[in-house]
């Protein structure tokens, strides 16, 4: 099955960054799978068309007119960041043809020097991060893949690339905003209920919301709670932040242009689940290039 993605030939992506040089490229390979960073402008372009194909035209997100109009989500802050994409080199094209997963990665030192992160729109992260000098925080975002590739492998892959790209820069924290489908956070109580009594984010790691903009997840009684109903309720990706061992915000955040509920979540790398740990290995190198 080949995929195609039609790219725009207009330009509002900003150029990037005079001097700016993403690491090593390729992080990982399974199977036909192949991880690693965009090289290209076209290549950030065609992971914009993605995110927009998933957040536009199927989960109905309404970004600016600029973005609509040209079928891409993008932003000012994608020209400082690094694009991890998954391709899938068994498809015929051109590279910007085999992408079919993607994430935004932002590091602290990086976001500093320039417009900050992206989800301190929502939650104060740089309160979090002061609170934490010497430790290096790394911002996970715009997660997407396209639904027929929504399988074990491509998280897999996904998840090999933020691995090998974290200990090549000696990331201590990676966080970033997840989110539930809808703008009605009480409609996800059980899940978000869950969250907090199971896995909120202690004195080291609590992080709030921004003035007026956060609604606590504190919305069942704990003998409420079925932990099995809450996971099935709760989104894959969030669902695979757990197993890891993240840590969740005690307020949600609701997203009115993505039609969302939004958590922060919080992994500091020394928490990883040693499972995770043994199954990339601690260099990265299980699935390395």
């Amino acid at each position: 099955m080949e995929t195609q993605l039609n790219r725009s030939v207009s330009h509002p992506f900003p150029a990037p960054l005079a001097g700016y040089e993403p690491a090593s490229r390729v992080l990982g390979r399974i199977g036909s799978l192949e991880v690693r960073l965009a090289a290209t402008r076209s290549e950030i372009e065609a992971a914009q068309v993605l995110r927009y194909r998933v957040f536009v035209e199927e989960m109905g997100a309404k970004l600016p007119e600029d973005a609509m109009r040209q079928k891409r989500d993008f932003d000012t802050i994608d020209r400082y960041c690094d694009h991890l994409l998954v391709l899938d080199t068994a498809l015929a094209g051109a590279v910007e043809e085999q992408i079919v997963g993607t994430y935004r990665l932002l590091r602290q030192e990086v976001a500093a020097r320039h417009d900050g992160f992206y989800s301190q729109s929502e939650y104060d992260v740089m309160d979090l991060a002061a609170r934490n000098p010497g430790k290096r925080f790394l911002e996970l975002g715009r997660s997407c893949v396209l639904r027929e590739y929504r399988t074990r492998r491509t998280l897999e892959a996904l998840w090999q690339g933020n691995w090998a790209y974290a200990l090549a820069h000696g990331i201590d924290v990676m966080f970033g905003c997840a989110s539930f489908p809808g703008d009605r956070p009480h409609a996800h109580a059980l899940a978000l209920s869950f969250l907090n009594h199971s896995c909120a984010a202690d004195a080291d790691w609590k992080v709030s919301a921004i003035a007026g903009r956060g609604l606590s997840t504190d919305m069942m009684p704990v003998e409420a709670i079925n932990p099995r109903a809450a996971l099935t309720a709760m989104p894959p990706l969030i669902k695979g932040y757990l197993r890891i061992g993240a840590l969740v915000s005690h307020e949600a955040v609701v997203d009115s242009a993505f039609g969302t509920t939004d958590v922060l979540v919080i992994l500091p790398v020394k928490q990883i689940n040693g499972r995770y740990i043994n199954h990339y290995g601690a260099d990265a190198s299980r699935f390395a290039a």
